[in-house]
């Protein structure tokens, strides 16, 4: 029978992980306190909950999501969880998979969930990859912006092309 503390842990994460859409949960041993701070710092900044869990609550408490991960290891060792909407995920697999974070090597991908399907620590890695929310905006307003830039330049072509033969008639008139 678990304690009164475990209770109130499970607890506490079961309301936390509520209404997260996206989990990245990292090996997150080995960094200063210096490293963990300015990791926690950027998370925070772009308002992504950290958290370090105990493995066996955290199994029990995303199972009751009806979330297991098939690679056994990924809930063993000292985890992490960085969790929120489904871009905080994102934002955060970009800040566990920086250039600095990555070449002091002490911060390893276990693995993650996405709109409630679990991850492979590959999988949660690759979510660096992704573009966020506006870079998305950006890249569609080209895609809708392009065509029509090109039918304004086809339909202004016309009168301009018009205005140019007149004038060459005009021209041509005055010559003789």
């Amino acid at each position: 029978m678990p304690n009164i503390v475990n209770k109130m842990v499970v607890r506490e994460l079961e309301e936390e992980f509520k209404d997260a859409e996206g989990m990245v949960l990292v090996s997150f041993g080995g960094l200063t306190v210096e490293e963990s701070d300015a990791l926690r710092g950027q998370l925070a900044e772009k308002n992504i909950s950290f958290k370090m869990v105990r493995n066996s609550l955290a199994r029990r408490v995303l199972a009751e999501k009806n979330l297991t991960f098939l690679d056994k290891s990924t809930l063993k060792g000292n985890t992490g969880v960085a969790y929120g909407d489904a871009e905080a995920a994102i934002n955060a697999a970009k800040i566990f998979d920086d250039k600095a974070v990555r070449k002091a090597g002490k911060v390893t991908f276990k693995g993650g969930v996405l709109e409630g399907n679990a991850l492979d620590a590959q999988s949660a890695k690759a979510l660096a990859d992704l573009p966020d929310r506006d870079t998305l905006h950006a890249m569609l307003l080209g895609v809708i912006s392009g065509p029509a830039r090109g039918l304004a330049t086809v339909i202004n072509a016309v009168p301009s092309g018009v205005a140019r033969v007149i004038q060459a008639h005009v021209d041509e008139g005055s010559a003789e």
